[in-house]
């Protein structure tokens, strides 16, 4: 996503959506082509007719969809989209661009940061190969009694074999792990592999 990112779809045409998302190279200058999905804003003194031109050009140039935020009145979005008729998309709606935003967008997100941040949480987690908090807390947990396994295993003298790591490694099943530090606090090395292997 960039903001005010220069678009020339043409060598007679410059425009900047408030927001753009999509591929954009990370240099200066303009970008050749148009994003797949534009995002304005319009307040206060908005040129209604330039707001259509600009939404006109930027379909013409390849632009699947273009959401206006409408700051004015009441809150809602206008949501344009290639061969379609436009139409409005109130709180409390999601706003979805297939194919371009792996996840729906609830209308407020574009315009309330409180409604924002949850959103761009679950992106950042996304992004990291997480589906929720949950999971990144289950790794965690996941982590900390695998170490523990081992801690307890070395305290009372049990080295810990290359085996056990590897096995050790592919579990994160919380529930496992704790039945396995259990076992590793008295029973032997074979003991463990047994109930980590199930």
């Amino acid at each position: 996503m960039g903001v005010d990112v220069g678009f020339s779809p043409s060598p007679d045409i410059l425009r900047a959506p408030d927001l753009s998302v999509g591929e954009m190279p990370d240099q200066p200058g303009w970008v050749q082509g148009a994003p797949p999905l534009a995002v304005e804003y319009a307040d206060t003194g908005q040129d209604e007719a330039e707001l259509q031109t600009k939404i006109h050009q930027l379909f013409a140039a390849g632009t699947r969809f273009v959401w206006v935020v409408r700051m004015i009145g009441p809150r809602r979005v206008e949501v344009y989209q290639s061969g379609e008729r436009m139409r409005i998309a109130n709180p409390g709606e999601q706003l979805v661009a297939s194919g371009i935003l792996a996840n729906p967008v609830p209308v407020e997100a574009l315009y309330d940061r409180e409604a924002a941040r949850p959103v761009i949480f679950r992106n950042l987690l996304e992004r990291q190969g997480y589906a929720s908090l949950d999971e990144v807390r289950a790794e965690g947990e996941a982590h900390g009694l695998r170490r523990a396994i081992v801690a307890v295993l070395e305290g009372r003298g049990l080295a810990a074999a290359e085996d056990l790591e590897t096995t050790l490694a592919s579990s994160n099943d919380p529930a496992v792990l704790e039945s396995v530090l259990r076992q590793a606090a008295t029973g032997s090395l074979a003991d463990v592999l047994a109930v980590l292997r199930g």
